[in-house]
């Protein structure tokens, strides 16, 4: 099932110009219906009978998951049903103030997935995503000019690129051959959604004593999320969770149980540390838990299949639409996978860090001094969680900014950066006027700097900068507008 060769299967229907996403979570979501918005033909695949589930372990939103919603004219209608807080408090003091955040979502957004998932859906409905669930796809083939999907008991389909989106025991990197080293980083996790008989006095409750760790989470509906965990207590996933267990943990982790009544779910996982080596095999992508999973610390897991989904979606679009070559293609590995890297290490470093013991603890404590009284270690570790701190990489030569996050700009125009990356458009922001030409109208905005500012900056769909000069002529910038838009 993993061949890059072979021809395409008689039988099997689709355009050369689809695009198969396998997984309807938040990553396949917001890829389908940014390649639908960008009118690429997509059919989107999904297992389960329903698209949406409540039983989600994502509870934020960071604020680099929130500008890129907000590109897409989604963020807004979140921050109205989620409850922002501005600050996050680790361990032995140690506090991330987002107060400061150089981001219009100076905040983390708390709010189960499934209000996430409700918003991308919808759009995507809109878009025209055709959604087929009950769809089980049980390996794909791939050739020089499209890929052949198998799924179970339907006939075969046919796309020009496929996405697997589907979660750490993915069907579609198996497809390919792709390993999935790492390991077990948590081993029995427990699960559980209950009411409290005494709410906590914070919005996000999480802390860990000896052996024992919990985190509370509003879904907002007067059920709380808990997630637990005891190192003393290594039981396989199957293993049966009583509402007793869950009980004893929170008490030993949290100093009480909030009076947790009326179970409506209960499970147990194990949280690993795993991540391909390669996100592309031919015409096939993997991104989210498809492609890296990590433990669930600073909430990082969903914001960061967002992103690769933003990162990718644009760039399939140009090279379908034949505005770029598909050597683009190419970029989303090196631009994605070093981040997948970071955050694997990070997320890791929070739980280790928050489960120290003995000899452990005097580190730990000396590490939150130094990052509580350190600006440029602060700066970097909210950078990390929040997402706002990555830049890609850039070729040699190119301007300083070439490959930053790009904060969201009011310039003379009146519209702001982010809204005017609305429907996958790139965003030239210039001191002098320039008018780009009917033929990129639709793909490419055009705006002023409100000061004087002589910088020029090509903004790509996804808010990071493709190209910058200072004092550019137009000869300049409609070469950097070929090299980049076609």
């Amino acid at each position: 099932m993993n061949g890059t060769t072979g021809t395409p299967a008689p039988g099997t229907t689709g355009e050369t110009d689809r695009v198969i996403v396998v997984g309807s979570g938040p990553t396949g979501l917001l890829l389908a219906g940014d390649l639908a918005a960008a009118g690429i033909p997509v059919t989107l695949l999904e297992k389960r009978p329903h698209k949406i589930s409540n039983l989600s372990r994502a509870f934020v939103l960071h604020a680099r998951a929130l500008e890129q919603l907000d590109a897409r004219g989604l963020a807004d209608d979140l921050e109205a049903v989620g409850r922002p807080i501005s600050r996050m408090n680790l361990f032995d003091g140690l506090t991330l103030d987002l107060g400061a955040l150089p981001s219009r979502f100076n905040h983390v957004l708390v709010l189960p997935q499934y209000e996430v998932e409700k918003v991308l859906e919808r759009r995507a409905a809109e878009a025209g995503v055709d959604f087929r669930n009950d769809c089980e796809v049980t390996g794909l083939t791939q050739d020089a000019d499209g890929v052949t999907v198998h799924v179970k008991g339907r006939e075969d389909l046919r796309a020009a690129y496929v996405v697997g989106t589907d979660g750490m025991r993915s069907v579609v990197r198996e497809a390919v051959g792709l390993p999935f080293p790492g390991r077990s980083a948590i081993r029995s996790v427990v699960l559980a959604d209950v009411l409290l008989a005494e709410p906590p006095e914070t919005l996000l409750t999480a802390a860990a004593v000896g052996d024992a760790f919990a985190f509370l989470a509003p879904f907002g509906d007067g059920y709380y999320r808990v997630i637990c965990w005891h190192r003393g207590r290594d039981v396989p996933d199957h293993e049966p969770v009583d509402l007793d267990e869950v009980k004893e943990i929170t008490r030993l982790a949290l100093g009480r149980d909030y009076g947790m009544h009326d179970a409506r779910w209960m499970s147990r996982f194990h949280s690993d540390e795993r991540q391909v080596p390669s996100y592309r095999v031919g015409r096939v992508f993997l991104a989210g838990d498809a492609a890296h999973v990590h433990t669930p610390a600073g909430g990082q897991g969903m914001n960061t299949g967002l992103q690769d989904a933003a990162n990718l979606s644009w760039k399939l679009a140009a090279v379908l639409h034949g505005h770029a070559a598909p050597d683009l293609l190419d970029t989303y590995q090196s631009e994605r996978h070093p981040v997948g890297r970071t955050v694997l290490r990070s997320s890791g470093a929070i739980v280790r860090l928050a489960m120290a013991k003995g000899w452990q603890l005097p580190v730990r404590a000396a590490l939150a001094t130094a990052l509580n009284h350190l600006a440029p270690a602060r700066r970097k570790a909210v950078g990390q969680v929040t997402g706002i701190g990555y830049r890609y990489p850039a070729p040699r030569g190119a301007h300083r900014l070439t490959g930053t996050r790009v904060p969201d700009l009011a310039p003379a125009g009146g519209i702001r950066l982010y809204e005017a990356l609305r429907g996958g458009r790139f965003v030239l922001v210039t001191p002098a006027s320039y008018d780009p030409g009917t033929e990129r109208a639709d793909r490419l905005t055009v705006t002023r700097w409100a000061g004087d500012r002589r910088t020029t900056v090509l903004v790509r769909p996804d808010g990071y900068v493709a190209w910058a000069a200072e004092n550019a002529q137009a000869p300049d910038i409609e070469k950097a507008l070929t090299t980049h838009l076609g």
